[in-house]
């Protein structure tokens, strides 16, 4: 149920992709239709896999023993973490660039570049914090 709720958004975030594709060149094109094509060929083996598979031999929240209850914490932990590097990833990337080209010019410059760019990567610190915490109350 839940792939055909999510479906439409799926098609509308690759026609936007292709949307933004569309001035990029052949080489980008190309490297997008193929790791879609590796992302669906993945999908679909797991789709299968899934499928193809029994019931689970022993379910620990059935027979009482617990420890199951836990996966939205440590999904929130994962997102946390994932959102908050690639935040840290296109800050860094955005505040190094800038902090090269001004020392390019003026070199005693380098401690502020250098402070700019530690607080985009403090994006990171922050999303790690969130996940240790999440991760604690799990």
């Amino acid at each position: 149920m839940t792939w055909l709720v999510t479906l439409p958004a799926l098609a509308a975030g690759f026609a936007v992709s292709i949307a933004l594709l569309r001035g990029r060149g052949r080489l980008a094109r190309r490297l997008f239709y193929t790791v879609n094509g590796v992302l669906v060929i993945g999908a679909s083996v797991a789709l299968v896999l899934a499928a193809q598979a029994g019931p689970a031999a022993a379910d620990p929240v059935v027979a009482g023993q617990g420890g199951g209850g836990n996966w939205a914490a440590l999904l929130g932990a994962a997102i946390a973490v994932a959102g908050s590097s690639i935040g840290a990833a296109i800050a860094v990337a955005y505040t190094g660039a800038a902090a090269l080209a001004a020392l390019s010019e003026r070199p005693e410059l380098f401690g502020r570049a250098m402070v700019i760019v530690g607080l985009a990567e403090g994006i990171a610190i922050y999303g790690l914090i969130v996940s240790v915490i999440l991760i604690g109350k799990a």
